[in-house]
């Protein structure tokens, strides 16, 4: 309790610069840096229009989202807004489920960086680079939130720069008319090597598994807001310039590669990043990008000790979660909820010692399944929000209700029965399905057990 008798809150120390480069970084993963390029090999040309469909459906998302948390400020994360519209059984679901997505896609990207620090390193073994950030991320965030906000900041920045110049460097060759590997840079290659979707319809559909991939994260604006020094300008800036970011670092970047790079020319087994650089004569190429996915990689394990804490605090204060994860210390950090997930990641330091690193890409995948039904479900809260407010509304409103309410809804659900039929995502898409149905009906034996 406060002097005032009042129970401690979250600090409202992340800036409006913070709460946008959270939001870039958010949008920005390694699903960029690395997956894109089995992307491409899968869609071809075509991977531009993925990213752009994919793209204005999180937008709509992020708007319903940004709706949900405006329509009360004082709410500190979307799980509140989650609970006020679809009750508290949804809320576990959603909390402990958006819990999981984050910490086993930190486990992933904790594993890739032990191996990108053996591109300089080849001698250390794969368990140190988990362990040492692990450690370090978890005592930057017990500072206090603004400094968080600071890191991600960083990080967003160097991930920003390195596609900006990947465009600028495209356009310049464009404009020059510049060859690489005896091809001239235009943007007919596009359509000159087998048509816009050379690899037809069935191909185009399996490169939005990889593309929605690339966007896990972007929610994590809806848990900034109990810490956000200003929630009514700064969120809605956050999500309204997400169009444009969308535009210049995917759909900009993808145009730029494969105008320079044909489409059945880019390798599936390095980054598209590092071959662009590496054939127009970038001294270092390799080891810049290597420098570059480290960071996105650590900047998504930063997400994750933030987001996890906040998601296990807001439970814990809805009484979905032991009540000691729903204190705060001083300075106004969940410490117990951090240290708690923080504990749980050194796990990954164990298997990375023990076990191969393939068991991530199963793990990877699960969690974004779960991160589309965590936005089907803020979709579905939205919904209830709406028809239980038709007239008082704020400014900052969803365009196009209901119309894209339910296309976006129909967007994920079509997403998942797709990963269903793909036999590379068949399972983790059960094994999904049975986490989530172990939540809903867990909740209610729960619930009998504290009655």
């Amino acid at each position: 309790m406060n002097e005032n008798g009042s129970k401690p809150k979250l600090n409202r120390g992340l800036k409006s610069r913070h709460v946008t480069m959270i939001a870039i970084g958010g949008a920005i993963g390694t699903g960029l840096f690395l997956g894109s390029g089995s992307a491409i090999r899968s869609a071809g040309p075509a991977i531009i229009l993925s990213y752009l469909i994919v793209g204005i459906i999180t937008f709509f998302m992020m708007r319903a989202l940004g709706e949900l948390i405006l329509a009360d400020p004082n709410k500190h994360s979307f799980l509140q807004a989650v609970k006020q519209y679809l009750g508290a059984r949804v809320e576990f679901v959603a909390g402990w489920a958006y819990w999981a997505c984050w910490l086993s896609l930190a486990m992933a990207d904790l594993t890739a960086t032990g191996i990108y620090l053996r591109y300089w390193f080849p001698s250390l073994p794969q368990w140190v680079g988990p362990l040492v950030i692990v450690v370090l991320l978890t005592l930057l965030n017990m500072v206090n939130v603004g400094l968080f906000g600071e890191l991600e900041s960083w990080f967003s920045m160097i991930k920003v720069l390195a596609i900006i110049a990947l465009i600028a460097t495209g356009i310049v060759m464009l404009l020059l008319g510049t060859k690489v590997s005896g091809r001239t840079v235009s943007l007919t290659n596009l359509v000159s090597h087998g048509g816009f979707f050379p690899t037809g319809t069935w191909g185009f559909l399996l490169s939005f598994q990889m593309v929605v991939f690339a966007f896990v994260g972007v929610e994590i604006v809806g848990l900034t807001a109990g810490e956000t020094a200003n929630p009514k300008e700064d969120i809605p800036k956050a999500i309204n310039t997400l169009p444009i970011r969308i535009g210049l670092f995917y759909v900009g970047s993808m145009m730029a590669i494969m105008s320079i790079y044909p489409w059945d020319e880019v390798r599936s087994s390095s980054s598209p990043f590092v071959q662009v650089f590496n054939a127009i004569g970038v001294i270092g190429a390799a080891g810049i990008i290597n420098f570059v996915v480290l960071t996105a990689a650590i900047s998504a394990t930063n997400s994750c000790i933030f987001s996890t804490s906040r998601s296990l605090y807001s439970l814990a204060r809805g009484k979905n979660a032991p009540q000691f994860l729903g204190k705060l210390t001083k300075k106004a950090i969940p410490r117990n909820a951090l240290l708690f997930s923080s504990l749980i990641l050194f796990v990954v330091v164990i298997l990375n010692y023990i076990m191969p690193a393939s068991i991530f890409e199963i793990v990877s995948t699960v969690s974004t399944i779960n991160f589309v039904f965590v936005w089907l479900i803020i979709m579905w809260a939205h919904l209830k929000y709406r028809r239980e407010n038709k007239t008082d509304l704020g400014e900052f409103r969803m365009p196009g209700f209901p119309f894209t309410s339910y296309l976006t809804i129909i967007f994920y659900l079509a997403v998942l029965v797709l990963l269903f039929f793909i036999p590379s995502t068949r399972l983790p898409m059960i094994i999904s399905l049975i986490f989530v149905l172990v939540l809903y009906f867990g909740y209610g034996l729960l619930k009998k057990e504290e009655a």
